[in-house]
């Protein structure tokens, strides 16, 4: 999730991406009631409600044992709320 008043670039950042992008507003203060830190993969369910955050500067992609925590709870969370 980008934090509020960090938008300048978010079409040129999503471009040929196919994650979702959450941006927050200072109207809407998503980065504060869900207490986001920078570099926070942000977990959500089927009906946008959060379920847990992931942090990249903590947990570091090219570490296998990170890459296969966060694929676990992706994968979790899938069979948990299967698309229907």
């Amino acid at each position: 999730m980008n934090e509020a008043g960090f938008d300048a670039d978010n079409e040129g950042f999503c471009e040929g991406r196919d994650l979702p992008w959450l941006q927050d507003t200072q109207d809407v203060g998503v980065w504060s009631a869900w207490q986001v830190t920078y570099r926070d993969v942000i977990v959500l369910d089927r009906q946008g409600l959060l379920v847990g955050a992931f942090n990249l500067t903590e947990n570091d992609l090219a570490d296998a044992d990170s890459l296969d925590q966060l694929r676990a709870a992706l994968l979790r969370l899938a069979e948990e709320a299967p698309a229907r």
